[in-house]
C-alpha cells in the first residue's frame, strides 16, 4: 500500500458528501465491519456544491474537499454516471441533471431511450462509472475509479436500486441492476469496484 495515501482508523467519523439517501444506504452497507461511522452531508446541513468540473474525477474531488473543509472531518465523495455508446457517452457527468430538479429518473431513462432511438437498437452498449475521492481536512486526498459494462434495456425492469438501475443489464447477467438483490448489485457494481480499491488503500481491515 502507498503509505502517502490518507487512511482512516476504526472509530473515525466519515462524511459522505451527498444528500442522496440511496447512496448513503449503499455506502453504509459497504462500510459495515470497518468500524467507521458514516454521516451524510445532509445530516450535517452541508450545502451541495455546484458540480462545475468536466469529469467524474473533477466533480468527486470538488465535493469531497468542500465537505472536508466545511465539516473538519474526512469526507468521501462519489461522482458517478450512466454512459451510453449510442449517445456518445451521454448522459455521463450530467446523469443526475437529466433527471431534472425533481430528480425523476423515470424522465431521465425515457430521455436516454428517446434520444438514443434506432442507434440503441444497433448498439445498446452502456456502462456505469464511479469515481471516489477521499479528502482530509488538511487537503490530502486519494482517488479511485471503478466501472462496469453492460447494455441498455427497455422498458425499465425491476423495482430495486436507484437512478438508471432499471435500464442497465450488466454483462454476464440476464437481470437489470434493479432486478437484483441489493447485496448482489453491491458485489459487482461500478461503485463496489471503486470502493474495493478505496477499502484496500484507506480503510482498516473489516
Amino acid at each position: 500500500m502507498n503509505e502517502t495515501l490518507p487512511t482512516l482508523s476504526k472509530g473515525d467519523r466519515l462524511v459522505l458528501a451527498s444528500h442522496n439517501r440511496g447512496k448513503l444506504a449503499e455506502f453504509d452497507a459497504m462500510l459495515a465491519g470497518h468500524g467507521i461511522t458514516l454521516v451524510s452531508a445532509a445530516d450535517l446541513d452541508l450545502p451541495e456544491p455546484e458540480e462545475t468540473e468536466d469529469s467524474f474525477e473533477g466533480n468527486a474531488r470538488l465535493k469531497a474537499h468542500a465537505a472536508a473543509r466545511a465539516s473538519g472531518l474526512p469526507a468521501l465523495a462519489d461522482d458517478s454516471g450512466f454512459c451510453v455508446t449510442a449517445l456518445d457517452g451521454a448522459p455521463g457527468i450530467y446523469s443526475a441533471r437529466w433527471a431534472g430538479p425533481a430528480k425523476d429518473f423515470g424522465v431521465a431513462m425515457q430521455r436516454v431511450h428517446d434520444e438514443g432511438g434506432a442507434a440503441l437498437l444497433t448498439d445498446p452498449h452502456a456502462w456505469f462509472v464511479s469515481v471516489l475521492c477521499l479528502a482530509m481536512p488538511d487537503g490530502r486526498e486519494a482517488v479511485f475509479e471503478g466501472h462496469i459494462n453492460g447494455q441498455f434495456v427497455w422498458p425499465p425492469r425491476g423495482t430495486g436500486g436507484h437512478g438508471y438501475d432499471p435500464v442497465f443489464m450488466p454483462n454476464g447477467d440476464g437481470r437489470s441492476f434493479a432486478e437484483m438483490l441489493e447485496a448482489e448489485k453491491n458485489a459487482i457494481s461500478h461503485r463496489a469496484r471503486a470502493f474495493a480499491l478505496f477499502s484496500d488503500a484507506c480503510l482498516p481491515p473489516a
